[in-house]
C-alpha cells in the first residue's frame, strides 16, 4: 500500500490541498493518506489547557478524514508535536510514507517557511516533498464553517434545531465546530465539559450534520478567541441560558466577541426545559 503523508495545520481545509490529495490518492484503494497536524499553542488566556490544544488538532483531523473518506480515500490522522519538523519526522518514522505533501500559508506570512521546513524535511527523510501554498484568508475554503459556543445549554433541543436550520441555509456544505468551555480547571470540570461536547456532537451527527467538537478554556471569551485563532470561521453561534441566569450575558460576551472579530454572531437564548434542568 502506498502512503502519502500530509502535513498541515491552519490550511488543512484549503481547496488547493484537498485537490492535490484527491489527484494523488482518489480512486486508488491501495493508497493511504496520513494527515499529520502539529498542535498549536493558543494566543489567548493565562493558562494553556492541554485538552484544548489536543482537541483543536483532532477537530482538524476528524473533519479532513470525513471529507477524504467521502471521496473514497483511505485516511488516518496523526496529532503531532508543536514543532512542525518534529511532527513530520515522527510521522515519517511511524507511517513510512512514500511521499510527503506540506501545506503552508504564502511565504510572507508562513512561520513554517521562515524555518526552512520543506528543505529540512526533504533532506532528513529522503522523500519527495510537494509544497502546496494556500492563502485561505483570501481564497476561502470550500465549506461554510460555523463556530458553536455552548456549555450548559449544549444539549438543548433549541440549539440543535437552530443548527439544522442554518445548515439548510447555505449553498456550501456547512461544518460545525462545537466549543464547550469547561467550568473550572482540569479533572472533573474537563470531564463534564467533554461529556457535554460528545453528547451535542453525537446528536448533530445523528441528524446528518458535519460536526466536531472540543473542550476549551473556562472563560468563554478566551475559548472563543482561541478557536477563531485555530480555525477559519464564517460566523459564530453562542448559546446561553436566559439573561436572568446567564453569567456569560452578565459578562457581555456577545458584544465582546462581535467587536473583537467583526464576524456575524448569533445569540441563541435557550428556554429549553431539559437543558435548563441539566444546567
Amino acid at each position: 500500500m502506498k502512503t502519502i503523508l500530509v502535513v498541515a495545520n491552519e490550511t488543512l481545509a484549503g481547496a488547493k490541498l484537498l485537490e492535490v490529495v484527491k489527484e494523488r490518492a482518489g480512486g486508488h484503494p491501495d493508497v493511504r493518506v496520513v494527515v499529520c497536524v502539529p498542535r498549536n499553542k493558543p494566543k489567548h488566556g493565562n493558562i494553556i489547557y492541554d485538552d484544548f490544544v489536543f482537541d483543536a488538532a483532532k477537530v482538524r483531523i476528524d473533519l479532513a478524514r470525513r471529507f477524504l473518506r467521502d471521496q473514497d480515500i483511505n485516511a488516518v490522522g496523526d496529532i503531532g508535536d508543536p514543532d512542525p519538523y518534529a511532527a513530520a519526522m515522527d510521522a515519517v518514522a511511524e507511517h513510512q510514507p512514500d511521499e510527503i505533501i506540506v501545506s503552508t500559508y504564502p511565504a510572507t506570512v508562513s512561520g513554517w517557511l521562515r524555518r526552512d521546513l520543506l528543505e529540512r524535511i526533504e533532506q532528513a527523510s529522503g522523500l519527495p516533498v510537494t509544497h502546496v501554498v494556500q492563502d485561505i484568508d483570501a481564497e476561502g475554503i470550500p465549506f461554510h464553517v460555523t463556530l458553536v459556543v455552548a456549555a450548559k445549554t449544549a444539549s438543548g433541543d433549541e440549539l440543535l434545531a437552530k443548527l439544522k436550520e442554518r445548515a439548510k441555509g447555505h449553498e456550501r456544505e456547512t461544518l460545525f465546530i462545537v466549543v464547550v468551555p469547561q467550568e473550572g480547571g482540569e479533572g472533573q470540570h474537563a470531564a463534564r465539559a467533554r461529556a457535554r461536547m460528545a453528547q451535542v456532537v453525537d446528536r448533530m451527527l445523528a441528524e446528518g450534520l458535519i460536526a466536531a467538537g472540543m473542550v476549551a478554556d473556562p472563560d468563554p471569551y478566551t475559548a472563543t478567541m482561541n478557536a477563531l485563532q485555530f480555525f477559519r470561521v464564517d460566523d459564530v453561534v453562542i448559546s446561553t441560558l436566559p439573561a436572568t441566569r446567564s453569567g456569560w450575558l452578565r459578562a457581555d460576551l456577545i458584544e465582546r466577541v462581535r467587536k473583537a472579530t467583526n464576524k456575524p454572531v448569533e445569540h441563541l437564548e435557550t428556554a429549553d426545559r431539559a437543558a435548563a434542568n441539566a444546567a
